[in-house]
Parts: structure tokens; C-alpha cells; sequence
């Protein structure tokens, strides 16, 4: 039986050494040893978000994190911008629409990032604006957002909360929460976090904490007041998903071996370089810019004269080689190749390699070995620096 190739944007490979740290016999979530573990924990990863404040741990996928940072912060009635560049910035709008908050949505085209003078010229017709709302990498489109310019700009030109998806990113791209300005940030544990789903992250700023305490809304499972106050015994006010704990306690065991976070960073950099000059030799089309390109999740356009639903299935049937497909209005456009995580310089030559074998079958004309060449000529380049 061969192994699936996974190369989605999530869930993604669990490293075997994460795998056995959640085998392990389980606690009590009330116990000194659940204490221990939860505050060394979550202390580890601190660095991953770019943060001094406390990150809590929600038995939940990142959805539930995010609806958690909307009901919060905002109240029925109140204003708030949400940035939206594709489907998980459409996801923002349609949680906080649910709550009954007075949404201004800013959307960019697909494949495109907000830039700064977007973001500025946005506010300034507004007021009273409560929170701004933006995604980090957008999965859907492969653009990474400028988070960093973004929350200069709210800070300068609101009093807004400024609240940020970074699900498919943090643990892969980096992230200053406290430098940038950041008040809340999110991630979720099935991406480049290397865990499988069901734990989502967050971390939130002293002025959103000011917010949260005078917010009205009403809330209980999701009552980040409850999770702080258990936080601050070693807990959580609910059940927690012990094993994946055990797991993020063996991720940061990884990166540390890596050589700290900035070199996981730097091969989630490096993957992105060797993705997109492969595809760039084999002449298919990228989604987006090298400018905007996320260190995660690449969208790659159909190969001309291919239909992409066969192919795709065609390469995990034959290849098992699993790629994502696109989303919304991008199905059957795109594709998209995920490179986080536990993934390396050596999983995206083998990608390379079978995508190739993928479109000789397809009668694609190229130059066989021309995208697995460009890919190492990136990554042997970076190496002899």
C-alpha cells in the first residue's frame, strides 16, 4: 500500500515524533501534570506568534477561534471592516454578519494582496469603527497579506481592535504580534502547526483584553474571560484535546532541533522559491505575484489543454500524489500545492518529479526534468550562501 502524498493546504503530514508524543496515556485536564504541560507548553510558543502575552488553547478548528474573536470584541450593531482578498476573508464577513454587526467590507480580486493605501483610503470615510478584521495568508489564493503595514495603518488611522486570521500561516511565516500591533491573533493546529485538527491558538493584546471585559455580547463555550481565568491556573475551563498538546509540545521540541524558529521560517521561504520556479519552467501560471506569494500554499493555474479535475485525480490515483483544488470561483482554474508544516526541500522535489510524470501522461508539452531542475537550482543556490 503505497503512502498518500499530501501536499494540501491542511490538514497536513504529522511528523512521526508528534504522533508518539500524543500516544502517550492520558491525564486528567485537572491534574499537576496537565498544569505543567499546559504552561511549558504554550510558554514554547510564544516566539511562533511573536508575542509576551498568554496564548490560549481552544478544543476547536480555527473557525470556532475566530468566531471567538468576533462575539468578544464587537456587538450587534457595531462597526467593523473586514479585508477580504478570498474565501476564508468571505469567512470573517459572514461571521461577523451573523452576529448582527454593521460590516464594510473591503475586497480585493482574488490572487490580489490589500496594500496599504487600500486599507487607508478605506477608513478614512469611516468612523466608529470597532475592529478591522484581515487574514494573514489567504489559503485560497496563496497571497499572504502585508499584516505588519495593515496594522500600521489601523492603528494611525482608527482606534480600532485589528484581529487576524492566521490559520494557514503562523508556524510557517513570521509574526511579531506585539511589534506589528497585531490585538488579536489566531491559528489552528492542522497546518503549519503539524498537528492534526481540533486545536485552534490564540493570543490577544492588553487594549483587546480592555475591549473584551466591556463587551456585552453574550458567550460560554467561546468566553475567552473564562479561558484566561483558567489560563492563568495552568487550565482550560472546558475539556481540552490533551493529546494535541502533547503533539504541540513535540512540535516546538522540532523546531527547536531545526535551529529555532527563524530557521523553519526560512525553509518555509525557500519551499515557496522552489515551488513557483518549477512551475515557472514548465511555463504554467501562477495565481499570484512573487511580491504577495505566501510561504505556505502556492495556486497554480491549469496546464493549458488539460482538464484539471482529471488531472488532479490522475496523480493521486496513479501517483498518489494529493493537491487541492481551487475554491469558489477559482474550481477548476487552480490548483493549489501545499508546502507546510512538516515538509522539506526534498517533498517538493518529489512533487515536482511526479507532477512531471503527471503531465507526460497528459501529453503536456515540456522539457521533461525542466521543473524538478529549477527547483534544485533554488534550493542548492540558498545553500551556498
Amino acid at each position: 500500500m503505497y503512502p498518500n502524498i499530501l501536499r494540501h493546504p491542511g490538514p497536513t503530514p504529522i511528523p512521526k515524533k508528534v504522533l508518539q508524543a500524543m500516544n502517550q496515556d492520558m491525564i486528567s485536564h485537572r491534574s499537576e501534570e496537565f498544569v505543567r504541560l499546559y504552561r511549558e507548553t504554550t510558554n514554547r510558543v510564544k516566539p511562533i506568534f511573536g508575542t509576551i502575552q498568554d496564548i490560549l488553547l481552544l478544543p476547536s478548528g480555527g473557525t470556532a477561534a475566530l468566531e471567538a474573536a468576533a462575539v468578544n470584541t464587537v456587538s450587534p450593531g457595531e462597526e467593523v471592516v473586514v479585508i477580504t482578498v478570498g474565501a476564508f476573508g468571505d469567512y470573517f464577513v459572514s461571521i461577523c454578519e451573523k452576529y448582527g454587526f454593521h460590516v464594510h467590507k473591503l475586497e480585493k480580486a482574488w490572487g490580489e494582496a490589500c496594500r496599504e493605501e487600500d486599507l487607508t483610503e478605506f477608513l478614512k470615510p469611516l468612523s466608529n469603527i470597532k475592529a478591522v478584521f484581515a487574514t494573514y495568508n489567504e489559503t485560497s489564493t496563496g497571497v499572504l497579506n502585508p499584516i505588519d503595514k495593515l496594522a500600521h495603518v489601523v492603528h494611525t488611522c482608527s482606534d480600532a481592535l485589528f484581529i487576524v486570521d492566521g490559520v494557514s500561516c503562523i508556524g510557517g511565516a513570521p509574526a511579531e504580534m506585539d511589534q506589528w500591533g497585531i490585538d488579536i491573533l489566531v491559528t489552528g493546529s492542522q497546518k503549519a502547526m503539524m498537528l492534526p485538527p481540533g486545536l485552534a491558538l490564540l493570543s490577544i493584546s492588553d487594549k483587546a483584553w480592555k475591549v473584551i471585559e466591556e463587551n456585552k455580547t453574550p458567550s460560554y463555550y467561546l468566553n475567552l474571560l473564562s479561558y484566561r481565568e483558567w489560563a492563568s491556573k495552568g487550565m482550560t475551563p472546558n475539556t481540552p484535546a490533551v493529546s494535541l498538546i502533547y503533539g504541540l509540545s513535540a512540535v516546538c521540541d522540532l523546531i527547536d532541533a531545526e535551529g529555532g524558529f527563524s530557521q523553519t521560517v526560512a525553509r518555509h521561504d525557500l519551499m515557496k522559491n522552489m515551488v513557483r520556479a518549477a512551475m515557472k519552467a514548465l511555463s504554467i501560471g501562477l495565481l499570484t505575484s512573487d511580491e504577495v506569494a505566501s510561504p505556505t500554499i502556492t495556486a497554480i493555474r491549469t496546464p493549458e489543454g488539460i482538464d484539471l479535475s482529471s488531472f488532479i485525480g490522475h496523480l493521486k490515483q496513479k501517483y498518489h500524489l494529493d493537491f487541492a483544488g481551487g475554491l469558489g470561483h477559482l474550481q477548476g482554474k487552480v490548483f493549489r500545492f501545499g508546502h507546510m508544516g512538516y515538509c522539506f526541500p526534498s517533498d517538493i522535489l518529489e512533487a515536482v518529479s511526479l507532477m512531471e510524470a503527471g503531465l507526460q501522461d497528459f501529453s503536456y508539452s515540456f522539457d521533461p526534468g525542466a521543473g524538478v531542475k529549477a527547483a534544485q537550482n533554488v534550493f542548492l543556490a540558498a545553500h551556498r550562501k
